[in-house]
């Protein structure tokens, strides 16, 4: 069985970070950032933590 971090949800299965047994990530912290000047909603942020499997 794969470490997860029961603090960190994710979703997202291209991560290599997330768990494959449920949806955590497996890292101890993730830094979240935006790709706007500006941000107003959820879709403008992004985790930069993302590493492609």
């Amino acid at each position: 069985m794969e470490k997860f971090n029961t603090s960190i949800q994710c979703t997202v299965d291209q991560c290599r970070y997330h768990c494959s047994d449920c949806n955590y990530c497996s890292l101890d912290k993730v830094l979240i950032g935006t790709h706007e000047s500006s941000p107003s909603t959820d879709h403008c942020t992004d985790c930069l933590s993302f590493d492609l499997k």
